[in-house]
């Protein structure tokens, strides 16, 4: 008898920890597709903030605090960029980018050696770069392309990898290095990798495919 009820409540836990499980996907899955299609810094923002509610609550999963970096350092993206305009906003992108990385030590203290997480490194370094190009380049250059290089190393096949290093071409002036064509052979690439890639799951980062669009229509 006293085995009987060891193993009811094994099975109660069980379940409950199945609900949540699949409470916590259920709240996920629609923000995780919203990374490709939000458009704006303030939805953006929002967004980043829904995911970091979610971590407030399922404390020992690392998604919720990489989607929360990824949200938060596309929004500095585009209020970095506002008017065309790159460098002298540090005052605006700089608080972006340290709360983007607050939240992505998060992520991983919860999943060491990710590729995923790298990608979103070498992103912040790149937007603290942003910044301020002219004096900030030979710290933060180094260090984007080392994260990069890291994200590539933990897995050749992540897509994320190749779409970001296209995006360095495609945006760099040829004299120093940047390349239409070059950017263009790399997101041919990444495309490639994209259309073999698996994510784990339906919340796992699939993201990049509609910025492979993107920049493929401004080749032709």
């Amino acid at each position: 008898m006293k085995k009987l009820s060891v193993i009811a409540i094994f099975s109660f836990v069980g379940i409950v920890a199945f609900a949540q499980s699949e409470k916590y996907v259920k709240s996920m899955e629609p923000k995780v597709v919203a990374i490709d299609t939000t458009h704006s810094a303030d939805a953006l923002k929002d967004l980043a903030n829904s995911f970091e509610r979610i971590a407030d609550v399922e404390k020992n999963q690392w998604l919720p605090y990489y989607y929360a970096a990824l949200a938060n350092v596309n929004a500095g993206f585009m209020m970095g960029m506002s008017g065309g305009n790159t460098g002298g906003n540090a005052s605006v992108t700089d608080p972006i980018a340290d709360k983007s990385e607050a939240l992505l030590n998060k992520a991983e203290a919860l999943s060491k050696d990710n590729s995923e997480i790298y990608i979103v490194k070498k992103q912040i370094a790149t937007l603290r770069m942003m910044a301020d190009p002219m004096s900030r380049y030979m710290t933060y250059g180094p260090a984007a392309a080392e994260a990069l290089a890291t994200a590539k190393k933990l897995n050749p096949e992540n897509p994320r990898v190749y779409l970001l290093e296209g995006q360095d071409k495609f945006y760099t002036p040829e004299q120093f290095g940047g390349s239409k064509e070059e950017a263009k052979k790399l997101f041919e690439e990444a495309r490639k990798k994209y259309e073999s890639f698996k994510p784990e799951s339906t919340i796992h980062p699939s993201w990049g495919m509609a910025q492979i669009q993107y920049f493929m229509s401004q080749m032709k």
